[in-house]
């Protein structure tokens, strides 16, 4: 990296940190704290929601996805829309009509406190989880890429956000996070606009989409019924519908960014400029994967993109092993450049045998490459088992540091960087916000003054940015990133969404019954994904969301009859 290019990152950085801290030095009571006074229009939700979801994960993580296996993760969004519409529909009104705090309050009023506290505990774990892979991940990476130390890295990225989000609340959040989605938009069109200049003259962007599509990059809908695929038509539109539900309507990081609005009207427009906008932004940041790998059909790539794995074989026989299948990679590569090359051409001509024929051979000497890849890694598990193999979050950064030009460099790496910090903080002040409301000041100090609450709710905010970024420290990820969260989230929120569901739609339904099905529904989520992470049975995830939501819906029916039946014979 030049000078420029840290000059840019870091005054990047430091001014959101000051301006958020700056703007919001006037918190004097917990309403302003927690709810931002209730000040903020539809334009800073919507964004704000937008960057809680964008983490560094997304832009790191993503574009990799599309380079490893296509358009086919758009699918996990397809239930989104209609979420939301359900959200602003029937969540909002209530909330602000209770004018609750958190989302968890609601089901006291409906339930009772324990299962009040069954949901705030499981979105603690949950999101609690999440705040440390949010700042693990660009860490790992970025250290890797920077050569810079990975707990240094981890701890500044953690205290920079604890900085301002302790001191400001959500409000601090929210302005911080909308110049943060700024600096991400204007990284990515940046770096999409000389991506496609970086391509060879004589492709075509139609010849470009021609390559990507016949090498399987552009498949974004499949609709198969196999619940063992991952992404669906079908597991996007309702276990994606589940999970979003969840997420929008009882996830307290996303539900404490719009209970901060005006009113129920800015409120619902910031969400539904959100859905409108969400699966645009992941189609194009997907993209931008596709873009990439087709950038590297014709650059030659590294056999593998994590090269700190590579490098710690150095010496060894298996060193040697890799760098012959290294050779072997840049000979395939060349041969797959000259048949992209004699491929285009005779697209010109319109021959279609000729171009079926050259297809097939430009299919065959890819999936020889694949295969190299394949050894490459099977290499490093047989050296060391807790390699971490999966390469493609180091794609897109390859990229970035390799061939975008200084000052370009610095900007994406800020985008990273401010993803990050931007979820961080909005789930940091979920945690925050959760635990006093949901916890201190229900059973521990239920007589607090306000500022006293406002105090505490800045120290438990701060301890949970410890908690993180200690969590953090001791992670070791070994999936696709953008994958992993989306697993964590979907092994907690069927049950939090089916108890909401009930609250919401089942009267007949009382406390005793729901907190007891709650428990049950839990404990069978996280035993299917067990059974599927060894090997047992084969589910995608995004059926978690749907597997716990019903489950937790039909036992908390049925358990209540059984409670009823006992009364009657009483």
């Amino acid at each position: 990296m030049s000078s420029l290019d840290w000059i840019i990152l870091l005054g990047t950085l430091l001014f959101i940190v000051a301006y958020g801290t700056w703007k919001t030095r006037g918190n004097r009571n917990l309403n302003t704290y927690l709810k931002g006074g209730n000040s903020m229009k539809w334009a800073t939700i919507g964004l704000s929601v937008m960057a809680t979801q964008a983490s560094a994960i997304t832009f790191l993580s993503t574009p990799g996805q599309a380079f490893e296996s296509g358009m086919a993760f758009v699918q996990n969004y397809f239930g989104m829309p209609l979420a939301i519409i359900i959200v602003c529909a029937v969540f909002i009104p209530i909330y602000y009509k209770l004018k609750v705090y958190t989302a968890y309050e609601f089901l006291e009023q409906r339930f009772d406190h324990k299962s009040r506290g069954l949901a705030a505990l499981l979105f603690l774990i949950q999101r609690g989880l999440g705040a440390g892979i949010t700042i693990y991940a660009p860490a790992i990476i970025l250290s890797n890429v920077l050569e810079l130390d990975l707990d240094l890295m981890i701890i500044i990225v953690g205290l920079l956000v604890v900085v301002y989000t302790v001191s400001g609340g959500t409000k601090a959040v929210s302005l911080t996070q909308k110049y943060q989605m700024g600096v991400i938009f204007t990284g990515m069109f940046l770096a999409f606009f000389i991506l496609i200049s970086k391509l060879p003259e004589f492709l075509s962007f139609g010849d470009a989409l021609n390559v990507a599509g016949k090498l399987g990059k552009l498949e974004a809908i499949d609709f198969s019924f196999d619940i063992e695929k991952r992404y669906t038509f079908w597991s996007g539109i309702t276990g994606g519908l589940f999970l979003s539900l969840s997420y929008f309507g009882a996830d307290q990081s996303q539900v404490q960014r719009y209970l901060g609005g005006t009113n129920i009207t800015q409120s619902r427009v910031g969400l539904i400029f959100n859905a409108l906008l969400k699966i645009p932004m992941q189609f194009f940041i997907l993209f931008v994967g596709v873009m990439v790998f087709v950038f590297y059909q014709f650059e030659r790539p590294p056999v593998f993109f994590n090269t700190s794995e590579i490098n710690a074989l150095k010496g060894s026989g298996a060193y040697e092993e890799v760098s012959r299948l290294d050779d072997q990679y840049g000979i395939l590569h060349e041969e797959k450049k000259k048949s992209i090359e004699s491929l285009v051409q005779t697209y010109h001509t319109g021959d279609e045998a000729a171009i079926s024929a050259k297809e097939d051979n430009l299919v065959r000497i890819h999936e020889e490459a694949v295969a190299v890849r394949k050894e490459v890694k099977d290499v490093l598990i047989r050296e060391n088992s807790d390699a971490n193999t999966k390469d493609s979050d180091y794609v897109f950064i390859t990229f970035i540091m390799n061939y975008l030009p200084h000052g370009i460099i610095g900007l994406l790496l800020a985008v990273i960087f401010s993803a990050a910090m931007s979820s961080t903080s909005g789930e940091l002040n979920a945690l925050g916000s959760t635990t006093v409301v949901d916890f201190y000041k229900r059973y521990i100090r239920k007589k607090g003054s306000d500022k006293h609450y406002l105090q505490a709710s800045r120290w438990i905010t701060a301890i949970w940015g410890i908690i993180a970024i200690l969590f953090a420290l001791a992670a070791q990820l070994v999936e696709n990133l953008i994958e992993f969260v989306n697993i964590v989230g979907s092994l907690f929120y069927g049950s939090i969404l089916g108890i909401f569901m009930v609250a919401f739609f089942v009267k007949y339904v009382k406390g005793n019954a729901i907190f007891i099905a709650g428990i049950l529904g839990q404990s069978f989520v996280l035993f299917i994904h067990i059974l599927s992470s060894q090997g047992i049975i084969k589910i995608g995830y995004l059926w978690y969301n749907i597997l716990g939501g019903l489950t937790v819906v039909g036992l908390s029916i049925i358990i209540q009859g059984l409670i009823n039946t006992g009364k009657g014979r009483g």
